[in-house]
């Protein structure tokens, strides 16, 4: 379980995972704690223990793809570092290479999402500004 709190540092146990403490694919920590700096890379880091709680792949197979996304980055560096961003590359290549989702469907809902304004994560347009109160 993963509990993450209101500085972004994760205070939950993640000692079940074999997580890198050092090397490409460790995550980044401080004073030892796994540290996010955005909430969404929190929620990420969630989905993929999540997924490999309920056996839909092997740490390893993670571990192999998150190393290789890095590696690949490091090699030709495009945009700023962002771990997490690879994190989510490397959850995708391991869901797509299992057969658990479908790279065009990834594709496609990806561009859709990149079409929404910042801050607006639903479908609809509206004019009030956010955030609003009524549920979506």
């Amino acid at each position: 379980m993963v509990v993450s709190n209101k500085t972004g540092r994760c205070s939950a146990v993640t000692n079940f995972l074999p997580l890198d403490i050092d090397g490409p694919a460790a995550p980044p920590r401080s004073n030892g704690e796994l540290l996010f700096t955005e909430p969404w890379e929190s929620r990420a880091f969630g989905v993929a223990i999540a997924l490999h709680d309920a056996a839909v792949f092997p740490w390893s197979a993670f571990q192999a793809a998150l190393i290789a996304r890095i590696a690949a980055w490091e090699a030709a560096p495009s945009g700023e570092w962002s771990y997490y961003r690879h994190w989510l590359a490397a959850l995708e290549d391991v869901l797509v290479d299992n057969g658990t989702v479908d790279a065009g469907a990834v594709e496609a809902l990806s561009e859709l999402l990149a079409e929404r304004p910042a801050g607006h994560p639903h479908p609809h347009p509206h004019p009030h500004p956010h955030p609003h109160p009524h549920p979506h």
